[in-house]
């Protein structure tokens, strides 16, 4: 489960983040505030795993309110100012979306924020209470998966197949742009048409590895990327 704050003053903000978390599994809002104060005042007293704030706000500024807490937990901030993009980063935050917003973009950003953010806060306890995850569209629907349990990824056409250890997913991306979404320590591509979870290998045999019941191949041009493993 994820939990998040929405720190903004504007209502119309918080109905619409709150309308795309909805969409997604294991997203569980925990409060609204409307300005830093409030947000602080909670944070006092309770944890969360990622808040989405808001910049332009009354009392506290929203990278003002930030730079008070001593372990902030995973930050996508949202606001109408792009010129502020540059200090954001220096603050670590996880994602910047500009508003207005849509959907895709926002889960581009959750994606961003529970997948590779994840491995590189790894040291912090706080931080590894939630476990590392991706979310998936197949056929309208929005999948999570945790990517510890994905075995190997296969392009096919147009499409990409992600096979877990409980399942197969088919979302129509190539093979690349899913390849983005994921930590590149934890997959490794050994085919134009396969990248694979290392970890997860059972054996290799020449130009061919398998993992669980599959058989993948290794293409040449990738084989160095199988070398190096073995090394």
């Amino acid at each position: 489960m994820i939990t998040y704050l929405i720190i903004d003053d504007e209502y119309i903000a918080h109905d619409i983040i709150k309308g795309y978390c909805d969409l997604l599994p294991n997203m569980q809002l925990m409060k609204n505030c409307y300005d830093g104060l409030e947000a602080f005042e909670y944070l006092n007293k309770n944890e969360v795993d990622l808040i989405f704030l808001d910049l332009n706000m009354p009392k506290l500024k929203g990278f003002d309110f930030l730079k008070t807490l001593k372990n902030p937990p995973k930050v996508i901030v949202t606001t109408a100012y792009k010129e502020f993009a540059l200090e954001g980063y220096e603050l670590n935050i996880s994602d910047y979306l500009l508003k207005p917003f849509g959907f895709d973009r926002f889960l581009k950003a959750i994606n961003k924020t529970f997948s590779t953010s994840a491995t590189k806060l790894s040291a912090s306890t706080q931080n590894n209470k939630v476990s590392k995850r991706i979310f998936l569209k197949s056929n309208k629907i929005y999948i999570q998966v945790e990517i510890d349990t994905i075995l190997f990824i296969e392009a096919s056409g147009n499409y990409t197949k992600v096979i877990t250890t409980l399942e197969t997913i088919t979302i129509r991306e190539k093979i690349s742009t899913v390849l983005e979404l994921l930590p590149t320590e934890y997959f490794l591509q050994v085919h134009k048409s396969f990248a694979v979870a290392p970890k997860h290998i059972k054996s290799i045999e020449g130009n061919r590895m398998f993992i669980a019941d599959h058989m993948i191949p290794i293409g040449k041009l990738f084989k160095r990327n199988v070398i190096q493993l073995l090394q």
